[in-house]
């Protein structure tokens, strides 16, 4: 049969269509390129207070003069001295670069200097004591100095911490604001309870182990673990208890006593997963000794607190 002229026009084009090859589908999205990490991230998820795990400190970033920034004195208790001598912990893991007293060189006194890497360093001046040297590798949470008021010749200050995070070397641009467990920290001022735990996370407190109505008035340190003195203004009553911050949830050996001065010593020792304690007993007016251990490493007061 012949096709006219239309028919055949017709189906001229429908062979086209069959034969063509299919249309391109739609380009898939490109993976967009991996965001570099924004260092102030990379600071909270590693930065804890500079102090043992469940202890309250508060900072303040205005009350010198002589601050630049972001920096931050801490302290704690009622009366100018009553936290000198108090332990002083690494905030991250690092390696130390500076332990020594500056002399006339600025007002820092004795300063402990901690690089972690990425160009990220921290700054702990005018400590009483320093317990760890230049080059040593530090963990997160462990000892390295006692709080203090050590500055240049002549310059009288109170006892604090005085605490920095740089970036570089730039100063004073490279000072940072402060993150504390994921938080950066609330400027100019701000009460916190340190979360620095050894880097094992204990998830008990002194406060909760005491219980209600108990504060921490002293505490020391311990390789794998800090013993806590608290006291309850309500009753009288002092409480010991020793948290770990190695081993943690894994029995162990661990301790903790209180001894009030005339009495018999109370004891609680054996091993546990996650604290020795509580120990409490009536102590208002009264010293007290007191301590506890992790393993091998343990504490022992004179007696003290007697008021």
């Amino acid at each position: 049969m012949k096709l006219s002229g239309a028919m055949a026009a017709g189906l001229a084009l429908l062979l086209t269509l069959a034969t063509a090859p299919a249309a391109a589908a739609d380009p898939q999205p490109q993976p967009q390129p991996e965001q570099a990490q924004d260092p102030i991230q990379t600071l909270a998820t590693n930065f804890q207070l500079p102090f043992p795990c469940g202890q309250s400190w508060t900072g303040n970033s205005s009350a010198s003069s002589a601050h630049q920034s972001y920096e931050i004195d801490f302290n704690r208790g009622s009366t100018a001295d009553a936290d000198l001598g108090d332990p002083v912990v690494a905030a991250a893991a690092g390696t130390v670069a500076i332990s020594a007293h500056q002399g006339s060189t600025n007002g820092f006194g004795n300063l402990v200097k901690i690089d972690h890497g990425g160009g990220w360093s921290t700054y702990y001046a005018h400590l009483n004591t320093r317990s760890v040297s230049a080059g040593q590798s530090v963990s997160q949470g462990q000892r390295i100095g006692t709080l203090g008021n050590t500055s240049r010749p002549g310059n009288n200050i109170s006892p604090h911490l005085h605490y920095e995070v740089r970036l570089g070397s730039s100063y004073p641009s490279n000072i940072q604001r402060a993150v504390f467990n994921g938080v950066t920290f609330g400027y100019p001022q701000q009460t916190l309870t340190s979360r620095n735990c050894g880097g094992s996370a204990n998830p008990y407190t002194p406060e909760q182990v005491c219980g209600s109505g108990y504060n921490v008035i002293d505490s020391a340190g311990l390789t794998g673990g800090t013993v806590y003195l608290l006291y309850n203004t309500g009753n009288g009553n002092n409480c010991v208890v020793t948290l770990k911050s190695t081993s943690v949830g894994t029995a162990s050996a661990v301790s903790a006593y209180l001894e009030v001065q005339g009495s018999t010593r109370r004891t609680d020792s054996g091993n546990f997963g996650y604290y020795a304690g509580p120990v409490t007993a009536q102590a208002a007016s009264t010293c007290v000794k007191w301590g506890g251990s992790a393993g091998s490493s343990r504490y022992d007061s004179p007696f003290e607190h007697c008021g």
